[in-house]
């Protein structure tokens, strides 16, 4: 805020400076963030436990009893009368009631509602109906258990929680952003809760895990009861229909058919698989048709479709409700158990609510039978003043009334006052006492459910589980994955050049030295004259240093790759012998394969995929009085350790060559390979039929149909 001082005159105003002032805010604008946050999250966003609804979803429902008349209502009309408890807009409880619709639970729906499977939205709210289901009115609404508030302009009253006899929120599920905090409580099968209820009656043990309506295949092992830092992966279910199609049958939730086939589509845009084209059949069951280019494994394009596409995602669970208009984090098993205890503790306030309206009903009607048989309404005809009339029925009553369970009052006497002649000269004494005999049944039976109230709940839950479970059998498939390797199911999309004498690898070196084709996820490895080596991510150009001697595609955790070596330590010191693999490394990092000494040089080097140990011939410079200038290494004698070792002196003398003499075969354990029929293809990470377990000198013998045999190595 700039003031001006009120003297200065027109002169100098111009070469006055404007004075500023800090006014500090006070008052409200302290609050109004906090309100705003505690609002959202108590008003908006977060579930209370005890009843398992958001706030709209609580108007929504609550609004629709007050509509009930057993028929559909448009859902426009109930959205109307909604905002009579709702201070919001139409827009958010339309999409709050859709949702709570598709879910099939509470509402039951007639018109287009959407389509969880495809994403498409639902009809506008005048074209679409709905009615409360019979499950809903089952389990949700008692007035007379219920506590009430005022709505939100005093003009009506709401429930603060409505009486819900089930763990709704774990079986529908729950979403919302707040301000500072968020909730994502995954919905579980109805069944299963039923019985987890049951087992907690019981005192028994119980796990729950997640149930999607849109099926596919889940694994909960990291699942964490529901609480954050839990996470559960969830896969489409895909199955191969030829050599040369797939089809996928069920998504993972929180996709739909549409983003999930953009994905694949992108994926196959960046080359990290390869599909001919997609077919989508989907209708009110998920198919959705990859057709493959020929030459390609089902098996292996399955794999990368969950590594590269959202037909593999992972959901993060995070418990947080509502208790005493506080945020609580806490577990689906601990949910399920208040959420039970609730039940019971309702059913109780129930059955203590019909307890003494039978025993109303039964001081009421052994009155009326003892007010007619006796015909004390004959000794009100001399009294001429009510209260005369009300202390001759009381006087009459009082030989015959020991056997009721209370005093008589004064609204007792009315109400034998109103009965009607009609009523009196057709009175039965039989009928009377059997009515009387009913309900001393009923208060007996309702007696003995208090008295066992255990038992009751569990026999109230197993009652929804035979009226309301069929249809809803779980969906979800339960297993445990194993990861897929990206870098062995990626299709090989590029090419990968060397510039050995430069230092130089990369995909855009395209004059220079081919090496090999591989994936842009790929990890190259590259060996130099000095002993050096260093894995690095594919890129267009690396510098790795001078005089490359090998470059590959690195795998990780690959013991059978054996590197094969001689080194000489420093410019004039000895030489020695190793043989190592590389299974674990710090990317981009320069690892010294020699003892580190300055001028050290590889003297002989080779890379063998199955561990093969070659013979080589040394060569030694003829200085001085040496007798021996040749002999034979055979790397099978040397044993297989870390990088870091420093190996075995072959010799201290000056090396003149080395050259190999005899190739090696495997010195590792036999290797298992199998047989792919649809791409015609050997391999070694399980597809197809298992051909046996081969050693380096073994052989695969092939036959073909016209009768040609011949032997390959494997």
């Amino acid at each position: 805020m700039i003031e001006e001082n009120d003297d200065l005159t027109n002169d100098n105003l111009d070469n006055q400076e404007p004075q500023e002032t800090i006014t500090g805010i006070t008052g409200m604008y302290k609050e109004w963030f906090l309100d705003y946050a505690s609002y959202v999250i108590l008003e908006r966003a977060v579930p209370a436990i005890e009843d398992g609804f958001k706030p709209v979803q609580r108007r929504i429902m609550h609004s629709m009893k007050d509509l009930d008349d057993g028929r559909y209502n448009k859902v426009a009309n109930i959205v109307g009368h909604t905002m009579q408890y709702h201070p919001h807009g139409d827009a958010s409880i339309a999409d709050a009631m859709v949702q709570i619709g598709q879910k099939d639970l509470l509402i039951d729906t007639q018109g287009n509602w959407g389509n969880i499977l495809t994403g498409d939205r639902a009809a506008a709210a005048r074209y679409i109906e709905a009615r409360i289901s019979k499950f809903g009115l089952d389990v949700v609404f008692n007035p007379k258990i219920t506590e009430w508030q005022q709505s939100y302009d005093g003009r009506r009253k709401e429930p603060v929680n409505l009486p819900v006899m089930f763990p709704l929120l774990l079986a529908q599920g729950g979403e919302g952003i707040a301000v500072g905090l968020s909730t994502k409580i995954l919905s579980h099968n109805f069944i299963e809760l039923i019985d987890a209820s049951v087992k907690h009656l019981q005192g028994k043990r119980f796990t729950i895990l997640p149930h999607f309506p849109t099926g596919g295949i889940a694994d909960c092992c990291g699942y964490n009861d529901g609480l954050r830092g839990g996470k559960v992966r969830v896969r489409a279910k895909i199955s191969q229909l030829d050599k040369n199609t797939l089809v996928i049958t069920e998504i993972p939730f929180g996709t739909t058919t549409t983003t999930l086939i953009d994905s694949i589509l992108k994926a196959n845009e960046k080359g990290k698989i390869k599909i001919k084209k997609i077919d989508d059949n989907t209708a009110a069951n998920v198919e959705i048709l990859i057709h493959l280019p020929s030459g390609l494994s089902p098996d292996k394009t399955i794999d990368a479709l969950y590594a590269f596409t959202a037909c593999e995602t992972s959901i993060s669970p995070l418990g947080c409700v509502i208790e005493d208009n506080k945020p609580l984090f806490v577990g689906v098993t601990e949910m399920l158990r208040r959420s039970t205890d609730n039940t019971v503790d309702l059913l109780r306030q129930e059955l203590e609510i019909k307890l003494g309206e039978h025993e109303e009903q039964w001081h009421f009607a052994s009155l009326e039978r003892i007010f007619i048989e006796n015909r004390i309404y004959r000794d009100i005809e001399e009294e001429e003043t009510w209260e005369g009339v009300i202390a001759a029925i009381d006087k009459g009553l009082q030989p015959h009334i020991k056997h009721l369970k209370r005093a008589i009052t004064e609204e007792d006497i009315t109400r034998l006052t109103e009965i009607r002649i009609k009523r009196i000269s057709k009175f039965d004494i039989d009928k009377a006492q059997q009515k009387i005999d009913a309900l001393e049944e009923q208060i007996a039976e309702v007696k003995h459910h208090l008295a066992n109230l255990i038992a009751y709940a569990i026999a109230y839950f197993k009652r929804l589980k035979k009226e309301y479970s069929e249809g809803k059998e779980r969906k979800t498939e339960l297993r445990a994955f194993d990861d897929v390797d990206a870098t062995k199911v990626v299709i090989r999309n590029t090419k990968l050049y060397v510039n050995r004498e430069e230092g130089f690898i990369g995909t855009s070196l395209k004059r220079d030295e081919y090496v090999c084709d591989c994936s842009d996820i790929d990890d190259i490895i590259a060996f130099t004259a000095e002993g050096k080596m260093m894995v690095t991510k594919v890129d267009s150009k690396t510098f790795i240093g001078k005089d490359i001697i090998h470059v590959a595609v690195f795998k990780k955790k690959d013991k059978r790759t054996i590197y094969n070596m001689i080194y000489r330590d420093g410019a004039k010191g000895a030489s020695y012998i190793k043989r190592f693999a590389v299974t674990s490394i710090t990317r981009d990092k320069e690892y010294d394969l020699t003892n580190g000494s300055k001028g050290s040089k590889l003297r002989y080097f080779s890379a063998n995929p199955n561990g093969e140990a070659e013979v080589i011939t040394i060569y030694l410079r003829q200085v001085g009085s040496i007798k021996k200038l040749k002999w034979d290494v055979d790397f099978a004698e040397i044993l297989i350790k870390g990088r870091a070792s420093k190996g075995n002196v072959v010799t201290k003398y000056a090396i003149k060559s080395i050259e190999l003499k005899e190739k090696g075969i495997s010195t590792l354990k036999p290797r298992k390979i199998w047989f792919d029929d649809t791409v015609k293809r050997l391999n070694v990470d399980g597809r197809g039929e298992l051909v046996g377990e081969f050693r380096g000198e073994d052989r695969i013998l092939i036959i073909n149909q016209k009768g040609i045999a011949k032997t390959i190595i494997p």
